[in-house]
């Protein structure tokens, strides 16, 4: 019997040091974007994201907590604007803030976590005509902490996110080709 619980024991430490040293091979920050070709011109684009009251009609993270408490500040829109957010375990609570605004191509925030994990990270948004549409491009990155490297090891972020601004863009362009 104790020699089955030592064998699971050193069974056990051995996969915890693995873990770490996988945890440990991850870069020091991430990087996760996608991009859509929108038929519609940046000016008609850059409201909807510049201005965090239309983000309800567009924003993959709106639907995901009917209750969700949302307060609005600063500007109007643009630079300045700030937006935070209190829900579930599916939206969880943070902050964002527009620091650069460069109509119509381009809107840079800084986004804050508090839960469920929390995270301080910068979300861009980039609009460059390519003919008849604008290519939308939504990035989001910043530091990748030591937990942020473990959670990686069993998750992939680059995944999980790029589907929610996949959702997102496709709604955008949903919204903004009518």
């Amino acid at each position: 019997m104790l020699k089955a619980i030592t064998i699971i024991a050193i069974v056990l430490a051995v996969g915890i040091v693995v873990v770490l040293a996988l945890a440990a091979t991850k870069p020091d920050s991430f990087r996760v974007e996608r991009s859509l070709a929108v038929k519609a011109p940046a000016d008609v684009i850059y409201p909807m994201i510049a201005n965090f009251h239309f983000w309800t009609g567009w924003s993959p993270y709106e639907g995901r907590d009917p209750a969700m408490k949302r307060s609005f500040g600063g500007a109007e829109q643009g630079k300045g604007a700030t937006y935070a957010w209190d829900g579930n375990n599916n939206v969880g609570a943070g902050r964002m803030e527009i620091l650069e605004a460069s109509t119509p191509s381009k809107i840079r925030i800084k986004l804050d976590f508090e839960r469920p994990f929390e995270g301080h990270n910068t979300a861009e948004f980039t609009m460059v005509p390519q003919g008849d549409a604008t290519l939308v491009t939504w990035a989001m990155y910043g530091p990748a902490p030591f937990m942020s490297k473990l959670m990686q090891v069993f998750m992939n972020f680059d995944n999980m996110i790029g589907k929610d601004f996949e959702a997102g863009l496709v709604s955008l362009k949903k919204l903004t080709e009518k």
